[in-house]
């Protein structure tokens, strides 16, 4: 039953953005022979704008209202972020008014696949490789909060919030594909970045899993688990994950500002100032689960937040004091 669920699930997701794929590809075919039909034209003049309203019809509107169907079940928005990115990079890379340098291009390409796999394969790790099983647990702790009106909250919580931070933060990509100019030296730093981010996090998440599996077979033999994961680079940070997952959004920002784009690092701003907030319901949470709150106060008050030199966490003045 689970095998035959799993397969439902997979076949959804899978079939999900099929919409938006083959407007796309009809959108390509007509403006490769010449099509002038308005809605053609129009189509290649604002990309932006078109992938935007692609997003709002077939992510938004069509993920919440499978999630209804689904009693309110909100797990293929997580799985497609880890998607999207690379959907937009081929997006931008195939418009028929794109210019760009060809290597920059294929860098940026490899980057984006790169992160989107290890992302993917954190994702399924954690799910056990199941799908649609459960959602983020901050959905569920919304849910809570929300009761009835839930199910028309979650479209603005969940999937219209996340098109404006998702569109914002990849809009790199479409910068590296508009503007044609050689590399140059800080290309070369922001390929440094990406990788560095993508291997931290890569790291991280898999000691995270292995702390949680080990803890998952203590508390099936009856024993005391272990309270918090202070170890490899959970030592130096207590989000390490989230570290290189900022590192990796920066350094792909990085991209489009040796472009000229000065602008270009606010979605990258946005998004860490979310994850920020992200850390705090974390945090939150950990103090909240009595087997390690006092465990995880210490590590809060010895181990720094993100970066090993800048500390903020709430547990700061406290440590003064001490």
């Amino acid at each position: 039953m689970a095998t035959l669920s799993n397969f439902k699930n997979g076949l959804i997701a899978f079939l999900a953005t099929f919409p938006c794929i083959l407007f796309y590809l009809c959108f390509l075919h007509n403006i490769h022979n010449e099509d002038h039909n308005s809605l053609w034209s129009w189509c290649n003049n604002h990309p932006i704008l078109l992938a935007n309203i692609m997003f709002f019809l077939n992510i938004n509107v069509l993920f919440w209202f499978i999630a209804l169907l689904q009693s309110n079940l909100h797990w293929m928005i997580g799985l497609y972020w880890m998607v999207i990115p690379v959907m937009l990079l081929h997006f931008y890379a195939n418009l028929p008014m794109a210019q760009y340098n060809q290597l920059r291009s294929w860098i940026v390409t490899i980057l984006t696949w790169i992160w989107s796999i290890r992302m993917i394969h954190s994702y399924f790790r954690r799910e056990n490789w199941q799908l649609g099983v459960k959602q983020d647990w901050r959905y569920t702790d919304m849910s809570n909060q929300y009761g009835k009106n839930w199910w028309w909250i979650s479209f603005f919580a969940i999937y219209l919030s996340q098109q404006v931070l998702q569109m914002g933060i990849c809009l790199p990509l479409y910068i590296v594909h508009s503007v044609d100019k050689p590399l140059i030296f800080l290309d070369f730093i922001a390929i440094s970045i990406c990788l560095s981010g993508v291997t931290i996090a890569f790291y991280a998440d898999t000691e995270l899993h292995n702390f949680i599996t080990k803890n998952q077979k203590l508390q099936q033999l009856g024993q005391p688990m272990v309270p918090i994961l202070d170890k490899g680079l959970w030592c130096y940070s207590r989000h390490p994950n989230y570290l290189g997952e900022q590192l990796w959004w920066w350094g792909l920002a990085l991209f489009g500002w040796n472009l000229g784009q000065n602008w270009i690092f606010i979605g990258a701003l946005i998004n860490s100032m979310c994850l920020g907030y992200v850390t705090m319901l974390v945090e939150k949470k950990m103090v909240r689960q009595n087997y390690r709150a006092d465990a995880y106060k210490l590590y809060q008050r010895n181990t720094f937040v993100w970066i090993p030199w800048f500390n903020f966490s709430s547990n700061e003045k406290d440590k003064k004091k001490d």
